[in-house]
């Protein structure tokens, strides 16, 4: 069930640039003065008594502007205790009949309207989601284009990128699929979903293996938790390490699970050193991932995104084992060649059985030009 409550935003112009902020909460009911709950943040005001949980991010103040908006947010969402309006505040502003209200401006998150979750997650729940992912730390405009425009046009359903606003603007110029952005600081997530990501990604942590990073349960949860303090209605998808056994890698599912995450990731590909070349090759360095997919799909209800060492040798087999869809980075990225990569993520798509629409793809090519 889904109820559609009504807005209104009280937002920050810094300098030339105008941020949308998701603050503290505050109770309002007509012709009554309030005030902000934190020191130096703006306010969010819903008109019809129902709370969303709070939110903060600091910013310099300039002037204040009023915006009207209207979102679908789960019912479960909307169970909070409203905040005492005579709250102590350093910065304080109170309303009246006589207030003078300043301009009205219309504004719709790109990421939590335009793309509705469902929309988002329809591929998962159909059991065919394929992601191509760039890189976490892959901030080569150059090469993201072209991942992603492999992506494209090769059938993917979906396109995950570094956590930047200005790859996620150039992104979303080339392609309509869903853009997920990954990083393992949830502050960061803000600024690139009002660029135009769709969803974001604790996760791709193969980049810090390699400096001898990993991450433990405790962290995770954590970052978990802030990242949905910051965008609690943002499709989030975390990813287990594969550091942890089998049986803690699924019991750190469950307890994401609880904290409220869209979708669980796998990995692995980067712990296996296969010993065989050609396809024993590929699926002895997929058995990790793999492994780790069956007994995380069968310990939560959530959707389970099979990554890390999948090639379309392994991709159904992923599947097969009870993923929801299937992540490639390297198998992609790693090329020099866009037609290459174009033809790998056909390769890809074509064993889990996607069909590319031809007139649709066609239609949005036109739309672009």
């Amino acid at each position: 069930m889904y109820s559609r409550i009504s807005l209104q935003f009280w937002i920050i112009e810094s300098n030339d640039e105008l941020k949308l902020v998701l603050l503290r909460m505050v109770w309002i009911t007509t012709r009554q003065s309030v005030s902000t709950t934190t020191c130096c943040h703006p306010v969010v005001l819903i008109q019809f008594g129902c709370l969303v949980p709070n939110l903060s991010y600091p910013l310099s103040f300039n002037t204040v502007k009023e915006m009207n908006s209207s979102i679908c947010t789960p019912n479960s969402l909307l169970s909070y205790t409203p905040l005492n309006p005579n709250s102590n505040s350093n910065f304080n502003f109170n309303f009246n009949s006589n207030s003078v209200v300043p301009k009205r401006l219309c504004f719709t998150p790109r990421a939590s309207v335009s793309i509705p979750k469902e929309t988002i997650l329809k591929s998962f729940h159909e059991r065919r989601a394929l992601k191509i992912i760039s890189g976490l730390q892959n901030f080569n405009k150059d090469n993201v284009a072209s991942v992603v425009t492999a992506a494209d046009k090769g059938g993917a359903t979906h396109v995950d990128i570094a956590c930047d606003p200005e790859l996620v603007k150039l992104v979303t110029r080339l392609t309509r699929l869903p853009v997920c952005v990954s990083s393992v600081d949830p502050s960061s997530f803000l600024a690139a979903v009002e660029a135009g990501a769709s969803m974001v990604e604790i996760g791709n942590y193969d980049s810090f293996y390699e400096s001898g990073i990993v991450f433990s349960p405790e962290q995770i949860l954590k970052l978990t938790m802030e990242t949905r303090r910051i965008l609690p209605l943002v499709t989030l998808s975390v990813t287990v390490p594969h550091t942890l056994s089998l049986p803690d890698q699924a019991k750190l599912a469950e307890q994401l699970e609880q904290e409220g995450v869209d979708i669980i990731q796998t990995e692995g590909g980067k712990c296996s050193n296969p010993s065989k070349s050609g396809v024993l090759g590929l699926i002895e360095k997929a058995t990790p991932t793999l492994a780790a997919a069956y007994s995380i799909s069968r310990a939560v209800k959530i959707p389970v995104m099979c990554a890390s060492g999948l090639s379309a040798v392994t991709a159904p087999m992923a599947i097969t084992a009870g993923a929801a869809g299937v992540g490639v980075g390297s198998a992609i990225n790693k090329l020099n060649d866009v037609v290459a990569m174009i033809a790998e993520v056909r390769s890809i798509a074509d064993s889990l059985g996607l069909s590319i629409n031809i007139e649709s793809e066609v239609e949005n090519r036109g739309l672009r030009v």
